[in-house]
């Protein structure tokens, strides 16, 4: 059994913070856990446009705190977002968060992120595997 709680896993190398300081990502469960996903707390801050594209990973996510705008950028379609809301990339699509107050979310990622990923320019988390 793994018990962990956010305070332990704050600001060690599970708490990362984007290059531009728009978003903090809380690593709860990582691929060396071993359990078949990985599991974060995210926090993006208010008045940011965010795009990602996990390539390589399927996402589901739940956001319990804030609120904004989804946009798929492969479709064009939007998506207001509020606390309860929930999306799941399961094609892989790029996206667009623009965020009109702070939100905080809960996601999985399948197959699990290691910590060690880093969004490239097109804003992919590389798939790396463990030994």
């Amino acid at each position: 059994m793994i018990v962990r709680t956010t305070q332990e896993i704050t600001d060690t190398d599970r708490d990362v913070t984007a290059e531009n300081g728009n978003w903090r990502s809380k690593r709860i469960v990582l691929a060396d856990d071993r359990v078949g996903f990985s599991f974060h707390e995210t926090t993006i801050k208010a008045g940011t446009i965010n795009e990602f594209h996990y390539a390589n990973h399927v996402e589901a996510v739940w956001l319990v705190e804030g609120r904004g705008k989804l946009t798929d950028l492969e479709t064009g379609e939007v998506y207001d977002l509020a606390a309860g809301s929930m999306y799941l990339l399961n094609k892989y699509e790029k996206h667009r968060l623009e965020v009109d107050e702070q939100m905080r979310m809960l996601c999985v990622f399948n197959p699990p992120v290691t910590g060690r990923e880093v969004h490239d320019e097109n804003g992919v988390y590389p798939l790396i595997e463990l030994d």
